[in-house]
């Protein structure tokens, strides 16, 4: 293979990263506006961004903040997940407006940030291999992940909600490794210090950056004993003063988290009070069952056949196999490199990268909620990296200049053929899931239905109707600027049914006539039952719930249902 010219490697890599930057663009920003809002987009972001733009009351989670004049700054919006998105949203809404698109902005541009932070990562993972004019092919890993990371469907449409996903702990992550191989590189202290700081922010954005840490950890720890069992150290002296530096910029990174669990203890109750079942009933001593389920969706993340709710399912079949056979074959050439003396960086690195990734997903086995897919958000940059990582690694020894050169010509074919077949394959279906969900505005609690319910109340005037299910209060304060701000009364103590004090919530608006309720179709119901728990505590009251009005989705099936009280009931 002919070496190429320093200028135009050079212009060839920035045409690669051009390219994914302008695909990533190409694909993430049309209609922006779909699918509907997420309850979870506009209450661990938009709603407190709202409330502080327009100096309203801010509804802070478990009311824990802190008062800078007359503003209240929230701390979190969950147990285990920070108020970030709402600050970095700020100037965002006020430049745009409080819209969806204005809102996903926020996710789409970390998503950009990952993109380009993994194209850094690349190239330091990169450059750590090829050295050596008979290397000069090598050295594509960041362009080859930003590439894969531009088309791929689950990294885009989790893009566009990011918040829904809380994609910030994401661009933290690889922002954070990145920091973390300079400075094992270099021993410059400022990459220590940033290093610091974007831990104590990971945590703080959401508890489950744990597992960056402890991953990190776990590879460092693996390297360390290599480089002393080799009789060359892997980590540059570090002076007390420096780590007292670091120490404090994490503590003040994270000093938001802190704020909060001294004034309310959330995340400690959550975190200990969910250790051995989740909230959701996952029982995390099923270590096992719990990994079967992680390593399954690693590799749905790979198909991105999982958006069922933007209109359809779309899968890219050959990414699993393209995946693991181009990991396969980069090991076994690595460890090839590896005995031969040369190369001999390829199979530490690759496997370092590897072993990074299994740690992260054994870690994520354990949960104080649910496996939830979208936690791997934090994983698949990682993933995606490996992959390159593998590609570049062939593309090194098809430049070994050792090897027949048929054998070279034939690696590097099948190599750049496998990875645009990836790439054709995801690009196609990221364009496929656009136009699903042209036609479906999305489905289930992704629906853009809930854009009409929040039209149908505000253009309506109705203040403070009662919602009987997750997924409506949120949005619709959202939607109308707080002007309809509906009350949660369904409870959160139980899923299956009614607990004890739904009762005495719920009879207290029975005696208003004008009191409406809103529900969702049994199919779509999270918290069971409250509707027909209503329907009785009326009836005993001589009243009866009637229809006042129904909200459909784009398919004409009902989403929600607005009820009101008639009575007396001619039973």
């Amino acid at each position: 293979m002919a070496h190429e010219t320093p200028p135009r490697r050079a212009w060839l890599r920035r045409l690669a990263l051009l390219s994914a930057v302008l695909l990533y663009l190409a694909l993430a920003l049309p209609q922006l506006h779909l699918p509907g809002l997420h309850y979870d987009e506009a209450k661990e972001a938009g709603l407190n961004a709202l409330e502080i733009l327009q100096r309203q009351d801010v509804q802070a989670f478990r009311a824990a903040g802190v008062q800078v004049g007359p503003l209240f700054l929230p701390l979190m919006v969950q147990d285990y997940i920070g108020a970030l998105n709402v600050y970095l949203a700020l100037p965002l809404l006020a430049a745009f407006g409080v819209t969806t698109p204005a809102l996903r902005l926020l996710g789409v541009l970390c998503g950009l940030a990952t993109l380009l932070l993994v194209y850094a990562l690349g190239r330091e993972l990169a450059g750590r291999q090829a050295r050596g004019p008979e290397l000069v092919q090598a050295g594509w890993t960041g362009e080859i992940a930003a590439l894969l990371l531009a088309v791929n469907p689950t990294f885009l449409f989790w893009s566009r909600q990011g918040i829904f996903v809380t994609n910030i702990v994401a661009t933290l992550a690889v922002a954070a490794v990145w920091a973390a191989l300079r400075w094992q590189r270099t021993g410059r202290p400022g990459y220590l210090y940033g290093l610091a700081l974007l831990a104590g922010l990971g945590l703080w954005s959401k508890l489950l950056f744990l597992w960056v840490l402890g991953a990190l950890a776990g590879v460092a720890v693996v390297a360390w004993l290599a480089g002393r069992r080799r009789g060359q150290p892997v980590f540059s002296a570090t002076r007390p003063r420096q780590m007292a530096v670091a120490a404090l910029l994490f503590l003040l990174a994270l000093a938001p988290l802190l704020l909060f669990n001294q004034q309310t203890s959330g995340t400690v109750q959550a975190l200990f009070g969910n250790l051995g079942q989740s909230y959701y009933g996952v029982e995390n001593a099923a270590f096992l069952d719990n990994l079967a389920v992680r390593l399954g969706q690693v590799g749905t993340l790979l198909t991105g056949n999982h958006l069922w709710y933007l209109g359809d399912s779309f899968a890219n079949g050959w990414a699993r196999w393209l995946f693991a056979g181009l990991l396969l074959t980069a090991l076994g050439l690595a460890a090839r490199g590896w005995r031969s003396g040369r190369q001999r960086a390829s199979l530490p690195i690759l496997l370092g990268a590897l072993l990074f990734v299994l740690l992260l997903t054994l870690q994520s086995s354990f949960t104080v909620s649910d496996l939830f897919i979208t936690h791997f958000a934090i994983i698949q940059p990682f993933v995606m990296l490996l992959a390159a990582l593998a590609v570049d690694v062939i593309l090194l020894a098809a430049g070994d200049a050792t090897w027949p050169a048929g054998l070279r010509r034939g690696l590097a074919a099948l190599a750049i053929a496998g990875l645009l077949l990836w790439l054709g394959a995801d690009a196609a279906n990221s364009a496929r899931y656009h136009q699903a969900l042209a036609r479906s505005g999305g489905l289930a609690s992704h629906s853009d239905a809930i854009e009409r319910l929040a039209q149908w109340l505000d253009q309506r005037a109705v203040g403070q109707p009662l919602a009987l299910d997750w997924g409506i209060d949120a949005q619709v304060r959202y939607l109308t600027a707080n002007r309809v701000q509906p009350l949660e009364i369904f409870g959160y103590e139980r899923l299956d049914q009614p607990d004890e004090g739904f009762a005495g919530r719920a009879e207290q608006f029975l005696a208003d006539p004008t009191r409406l309720f809103i529900v969702r179709m049994p199919e779509e119901t999270v918290f069971q039952g409250r509707r027909e728990a209503l329907e009785r505590l009326a009836s005993a009251q001589g009243q009866v719930l009637a229809v006042r009005e129904a909200i459909y989705d784009r398919s004409g099936k009902v989403m929600f249902v607005i009820l009101g009280l008639d009575g007396p009931s001619k039973e």
